[in-house]
């Protein structure tokens, strides 16, 4: 059985939230108030109000405000700011490294911040491609057209791939278009639209089908 693993990056293969996220969210938050006229309390509610409703901000910003996502995506991430704040871990990498089947990445980030996420942390050679938000025309998950951009693009039958995210929004799609899920949580439960739940990348090696994969 071949399979064709698509990863999330951010809080899936290494962790953002420790200080790249706080980061991006410090600057959206001075892009909004700067070119909306927003007070910081405004401008924050209107960021977190667009990031949950469309999976990012700058699918929010770009259908109500008419921004220009090229623009904003090169002032909320510069690599210049955010590649201090990157968290280096190995074990991502190693992984990647021993887990059989092809191996893609489909992101809500911009290119350059991807793939230099993934050069950082080593794992870049694993992959055979990477998909930044350009390269989906800035359509964000958990919107399916994301998904499908890359199942076409890559010929791939969706039922022989399996989506590894942190995100249940983004899984819940994925299950619809027929891919196997995993789910990267500390949370004890399994929503329905989780066929597999583990803590972090490592457990990847311990799922139960990884032999037929071998075979």
């Amino acid at each position: 059985m071949h399979l064709t693993w698509i990863f999330d990056l951010d809080n899936t293969l290494h962790n953002a939230s420790h200080g790249v996220f706080p980061r991006i969210n410090q600057l959206m938050l001075g892009y909004i108030m700067r070119h909306l006229g927003l007070d910081a309390d405004s401008a924050n509610a209107l960021r977190q109000y667009y990031y949950q409703h469309y999976g990012a901000t700058l699918r929010g910003m770009a259908l109500h405000h008419h921004v220009d996502p090229a623009t904003f995506l090169e002032e909320t991430h510069p690599l210049s700011a955010l590649e201090p704040e990157l968290v280096i871990q190995s074990e991502s990498a190693r992984v990647l490294a021993r887990l059989p089947g092809r191996k893609l990445m489909l992101s809500n980030g911009p290119q350059a911040y991807i793939e230099r996420v993934a050069q950082r942390m080593g794992f870049e050679r694993h992959f055979e491609d990477m998909y930044g938000i350009e390269r989906v025309n800035y359509i964000t998950k958990p919107d399916a057209r994301a998904f499908l951009r890359v199942l076409g693009q890559e010929k791939l039958d969706p039922r022989r791939c399996v989506m590894v995210e942190d995100s249940l929004d983004n899984l819940r799609t994925a299950r619809k278009l027929g891919m196997k899920t995993v789910w990267i949580s500390s949370e004890t439960r399994r929503p329905s639209c989780v066929d597999y739940r583990i803590r972090d990348v490592s457990e990847l090696l311990r799922l139960p089908f990884l032999p037929l994969c071998r075979s």
